[in-house]
């Protein structure tokens, strides 16, 4: 495997939106392997099995889901000395300004809204890419 893949969780209960990241992966040939959690406790059970390889991973957060939210997520994220330096991007659809301060006062590496067309969708996930590609991740 190349040592420069990055490892991404994506933290998502709406199968559309899986479907959209997958597709907008696709059409941009990012190759890096993706990982999906139906919501943060699939997704925290995710990180801490290992199934998630511990070297260079990066989780892509929706916030409103059930059973554990993403700001729940984050919170016990950022309370487990294993994984609390996870870097992690918001991707929702929330424009709260609460939910936004509560996810930068939590370390997100990033807030982002979710695009409502898919071409839109698109470009996030190249420019994604791009940063991805230029920050140096253990």
């Amino acid at each position: 495997m190349n040592d420069k893949a990055l490892n991404i969780l994506l933290v998502e209960d709406d199968q559309v939106d899986v479907m959209n990241v997958r597709r907008a992966f696709d059409k941009n040939r990012i190759a890096n392997p993706l990982f999906v959690a139906g919501d943060g406790a699939e997704g925290l059970a995710m990180l801490r099995s290992g199934q998630v390889p511990r070297d260079r991973r990066i989780v892509l957060l929706d916030l409103n889901m059930p059973r554990m939210t993403g700001i729940e997520f984050l919170r016990e994220l950022r309370a487990d000395a294993a994984l609390q330096h996870t870097p992690v991007v918001v991707l929702t659809t929330s424009n709260d300004e609460r939910d936004k301060i509560e996810a930068y006062n939590l370390n997100v590496a990033g807030y982002l809204l979710k695009p409502i067309t898919f071409v839109n969708f698109i470009e996030l996930m190249a420019a994604l890419n791009t940063y991805w590609t230029l920050v140096e991740l253990p």
